[in-house]
């Protein structure tokens, strides 16, 4: 066996193995970062496939921003786990539903003559895949391309919707009631009248 081939199944392997931690994990911070191992492991595999910007860039991308903005998520939804592993049965049939879904797409989109370990061919020295990824992206998958970013740009908006939720206990301030306030509801008077040190002091509104 070549030893491009013992990297290929060592990286996924570690890489199976960290995606079912991600989804099995009991605490949540913790799949954040077995997913984290999974980024790493999966641009390895891009940097055998001699597709060096997409490793860069889940290294960067994901592993760098993304996952950081993960791991602030998952501190301000404050999950709970408990609840989280009581309704795991419940929702364990639709989620295997949509799994199954998901894998028969992606074999289908992919193809069975795809799912081979052939080896790349080799490019000629001055080929950019930089270029021929941007090429292929921008032209043949332009409309996949926007539906993603319409698809992250409304995750966004979810995940902040959940994390301004009003929760028991909490406290906020309402902006439109603060603007409105007027000067007399904050503001009072004294007038001090001078007096000895040993006086006590009245105070008149």
């Amino acid at each position: 066996m070549e030893f491009t081939s013992v990297v290929f199944y060592l990286l996924s392997a570690i890489l199976l193995l960290a995606g079912l931690r991600v989804v099995t994990a009991r605490h949540p911070v913790h799949a954040a970062l077995f997913l984290v191992l999974a980024f790493f492991t999966a641009a390895g595999l891009w940097v055998l496939l001699e597709a060096e910007f997409l490793a860069i860039t889940l290294v960067l991308v994901y592993v760098g921003a993304v996952m950081v903005l993960f791991l602030f998520v998952v501190m301000m939804l404050d999950i709970n786990a408990e609840t989280m592993r009581a309704n795991f049965r419940e929702y364990l049939p639709l989620a295997g539903l949509i799994s199954g879904l998901i894998a028969v797409e992606s074999y289908i989109v992919l193809g069975g003559q795809n799912f081979g370990l052939a080896a790349p061919v080799a490019k000629a020295a001055d080929y950019s895949n930089t270029k021929a990824l941007g090429r292929v992206l921008y032209t043949e998958y332009a409309y996949a391309f926007e539906l993603a970013a319409v698809i992250l740009l409304v995750a966004i908006v979810a995940a902040i919707a959940l994390t301004h939720r009003r929760r028991p206990g909490n406290k906020w301030r309402d902006p439109a009631t603060q603007v409105v306030v007027r000067k007399e509801d904050r503001l009072r008077l004294v007038n001090l009248k001078p007096t000895r040190p040993d006086t006590p002091v009245e105070d008149e509104a």
